[in-house]
C-alpha cells in the first residue's frame, strides 16, 4: 500500500498538471479566433518591423555624425543638414508605420473579442436550466463583460508588446553587438536576474488576480440581486442591513484589488531598479573605455541610448505579464463555459422527429415518470398522467408539491430520470428543442418584458410577424385599448420588465404573445397569483380566449382559477393523490376539499 503523504503529493501534482493543461488548452482554443485575421497580423508584423527599424537607426546616425565628422573636425554644414533631414524622415516613417500597426491591431483585436463575446452569449443561451441552478448570474455577467474585456487587452496590449517590444529587443541587441561586443555582453548579464524575478512573481500575480475576479463576481451578483429585490428590501426596511452586506463585499473586493496593485508595483519597480543598475554599469565601463581612448564618444552615446531603450521593451513585456496572467484566468473561465455541454440536448439526426405546431393535436402523456434535481432525492417519485388534445387540466397543491417541476419537465428544461413525456405519441426527447418550444407556450407568474416597444415585446423582435397580426392578437385578449392609450401606442417603449405597467397589463401582453405564436399546448404557471380580483376576471376572460382549441395546463394556488377546468389534478409530495372535476373532488371529501375550505376561509378573512 503506497505511503499516504506520497499519494497526496502525487495527487496534488496531477491536479496542478491538469490545471496547467486545461489553461493551455483554453489558451490554444481562444487563439483559434485569431485565424481569420492572420493576414492582418502579418501586416502588423511588417509595420512593426519597419517602424522599429526606423526608430533604432536614429542613435546610429548620431554616432556617425559625432565619430566620423565632429570628432575629426569635419563639421560640414551641408552634411549635418542632410543627416538632420534623414533623421527627421526616419522619425516620420516610424510614426506612420506605428500608427498603421496600432490601428490594424485594434481592428483585429476588437473583431476577435466581439466574436468571442457573441459565441459566449449564444452558448450561454443554449445551456440547460440545471446549469443556471449551479452557477451564479453575477459570475456569468462578469464572464460576458469583464473577462472578454481582459481578452481584448491581451490582443491589443500584450500581443502588441510581444510583437513590437520583442522585435525591438532583438534589433537593439544586434546594434549593441555591432557597436561593441564586450560592452554588449556585460549588458546581457542582467537577463538571468530578470528571468528569476519574473518566475518568482508569476504565481503570486496569478493568485492575486484570481482572488480579485472571484470577489468582483460576488459583488456584481450581490448588486444584481438587490436591484431585483429592491421593493422587498424597502418593504421590510432592510436598507441598512443590505448596505452593511454590500460594504463587506465591497471591502473584500478592495482588499483583493490592493493586493494585486501592490504586487504589480513591486514587480514593476524591481525592473526599474535593474534597468538603472545596468545603465550605471554601462556608463561606468564605457566612460572608462572612452577615457583610455579604446572607445569613441559616439559609440558610447549610441550605446547609452540603446541600453535605455533595451530595458524599455523588457519593462513593457514584464509589465504585461500580469495582464497575460489575468488573460489566462479569463480564457480559462470563458473556455470552461464554452466547453460546457448542456444536460438537455437535441436528438441525433437518426432519432429526430419533426412535429410542426400547425400539425400537432396536443395530446400529452406523462408515462410513469420519476424526477429529482438530485437523483437521490426525487421531487416526483412517480406520476402517470394523460391529457387529451384540447383538454383543460388544472393542477393544484401546496408549495413544494411538484406542480412547477411538472411544467419544467414538459418544457424540457430538465429531462426525466425515468419514464417518458410524449406529445402526440412522440417522446419530447426526440423533438428538436426549437420545435418543442413552438409547440408548448408558457405564461409564468411574473411575465418578462424586454426593453423595447410594445410591438416587439408581443412578437419577441421577430420582424416576420406583421403589425396587423400583433394588433389582432391584442384585441382578442382585451389589451388593445390599453395599448392605444399609450403615447405612441404599439411603438411606445417599455423599460426593463415593463415597469410602469400593472401586473395585469403585463400578463395580458404575455397572453397576446401566445395568440401570435399559436402553440398547441398552453401552460399557465400561477399566472393570476399576484392579481387583484377585478384584474383576475380580465385575465380569466383572456384565458378563455387563449386556451380555446389548445391543450391547457393551469397551475394555481387560487382554486377559483381552475374550478371550471375539464379536470383537476391534486398533487401532494410529487404524486397525484386525487383527480376529477371540481364537483367530483368536493364529493370525495378528501385533500382537495381541505384545500378548497382553507381557500374560502382565507378569502372571507380578507
Amino acid at each position: 500500500m503506497p505511503n499516504s503523504s506520497a499519494a497526496a503529493a502525487l495527487a496534488g501534482k496531477k491536479s496542478s498538471d491538469g490545471s496547467k493543461g486545461k489553461s493551455f488548452e483554453a489558451f490554444k482554443n481562444i487563439l483559434k479566433y485569431a485565424k481569420p485575421h492572420k493576414l492582418t497580423f502579418t501586416a502588423i508584423f511588417f509595420c512593426a518591423l519597419l517602424g522599429i527599424s526606423a526608430d533604432l537607426l536614429q542613435p546610429y546616425l548620431v554616432k556617425i555624425v559625432i565619430d566620423d565628422h565632429l570628432a575629426k573636425g569635419n563639421a560640414q554644414l551641408g552634411f549635418i543638414a542632410m543627416m538632420a533631414g534623414i533623421y527627421l524622415g526616419i522619425s516620420v516613417i516610424s510614426f506612420v508605420f506605428t500608427y498603421v500597426q496600432n490601428n490594424l491591431l485594434q481592428y483585429a483585436g476588437q473583431g476577435i473579442v466581439a466574436k468571442i463575446r457573441k459565441d459566449l452569449f449564444h452558448h450561454i443561451s443554449k445551456l440547460s436550466m440545471s446549469y443556471f441552478d449551479r452557477v451564479h448570474r453575477g459570475s456569468l455577467v462578469t464572464n460576458v463583460s469583464s473577462d472578454t474585456e481582459t481578452i481584448s487587452q491581451f490582443f491589443t496590449q500584450v500581443l502588441l508588446s510581444l510583437i513590437r517590444d520583442g522585435m525591438t529587443l532583438v534589433l537593439i541587441v544586434y546594434f549593441m553587438f555591432k557597436l561593441d561586443t564586450t560592452l554588449a555582453w556585460y549588458s546581457l548579464i542582467i537577463l538571468p536576474v530578470i528571468g528569476l524575478v519574473a518566475f518568482m512573481f508569476r504565481r503570486y500575480l496569478r493568485e492575486a488576480y484570481q482572488v480579485t475576479r472571484s470577489r468582483l463576481s460576488r459583488l456584481i451578483g450581490f448588486i444584481a440581486e438587490n436591484l431585483s429585490g429592491m421593493g422587498l428590501i424597502q418593504t421590510f426596511r432592510q436598507e441598512e442591513e443590505q448596505t452593511r452586506r454590500f460594504n463587506e463585499h465591497n471591502e473584500s473586493y478592495w482588499e483583493g484589488n490592493m493586493r494585486e496593485v501592490r504586487a504589480n508595483v513591486l514587480f514593476n519597480r524591481t525592473f526599474d531598479i535593474l534597468g538603472n543598475l545596468a545603465l550605471v554599469l554601462v556608463v561606468w565601463l564605457g566612460g572608462m573605455a572612452v577615457f583610455h581612448k579604446s572607445m569613441e564618444v559616439g559609440v558610447l552615446y549610441a550605446f547609452t541610448s540603446y541600453i535605455r531603450q533595451f530595458f524599455q521593451p523588457i519593462n513593457q513585456i514584464t509589465m504585461q505579464w500580469n495582464t497575460f496572467q489575468s488573460t489566462m484566468v479569463s480564457m480559462d473561465r470563458i473556455w470552461k463555459i464554452l466547453n460546457t455541454e448542456p444536460d438537455v440536448k437535441d436528438p441525433l439526426p437518426d432519432h429526430k422527429t419533426v412535429l410542426k405546431a400547425d400539425e400537432a393535436r396536443g395530446k400529452v402523456d406523462f408515462d410513469h415518470i420519476t424526477f429529482g434535481y438530485a437523483p437521490s432525492k426525487p421531487v416526483i417519485p412517480h406520476l402517470d398522467l394523460h391529457l387529451d388534445a384540447g383538454e383543460m387540466v388544472g393542477i393544484v397543491g401546496t408549495t413544494g408539491a411538484g406542480k412547477s417541476t411538472l411544467i419544467s419537465l414538459l418544457n424540457r428544461f430538465y429531462d426525466v430520470n425515468r419514464g417518458s413525456i410524449r406529445i402526440d405519441g412522440i417522446d419530447i426527447r426526440d423533438i428538436p428543442q426549437q420545435q418543442l418550444h413552438r409547440l408548448v407556450g408558457l405564461i409564468q407568474q411574473e411575465p418578462y418584458l424586454f426593453s423595447g416597444s410594445v410591438l416587439d415585446n408581443v412578437r419577441l423582435f421577430q420582424d416576420s410577424i406583421s403589425r396587423e397580426r400583433v394588433m389582432e392578437a391584442c384585441r382578442h385578449v382585451g389589451v388593445n385599448d390599453m395599448i392605444m392609450r399609450m403615447p405612441q401606442s404599439y411603438d411606445s417603449l417599455l423599460s426593463e420588465r415593463g415597469s410602469g405597467l400593472s401586473a395585469g397589463e403585463r400578463q395580458l401582453i404575455s397572453f397576446a404573445r401566445i395568440m401570435v405564436f399559436e402553440p398547441r399546448i398552453l401552460i399557465l404557471d400561477e399566472a393570476t397569483a399576484h392579481l387583484d380580483s377585478q384584474t383576475e376576471q380580465l385575465v380569466q376572460s383572456a384565458l378563455q380566449t387563449v386556451s380555446e382549441g389548445r391543450t391547457t395546463l393551469i397551475i394555481a394556488h387560487r382554486l377559483s382559477t381552475v374550478m371550471h377546468a375539464d379536470r383537476i389534478l391534486v398533487m401532494k409530495d410529487g404524486r397525484a393523490v386525487e383527480e376529477g372535476t371540481h364537483d367530483e373532488l368536493i364529493a370525495m371529501h378528501g385533500y382537495y376539499e381541505q384545500l378548497y375550505t382553507h381557500a374560502r376561509q382565507a378569502s372571507e378573512e380578507e
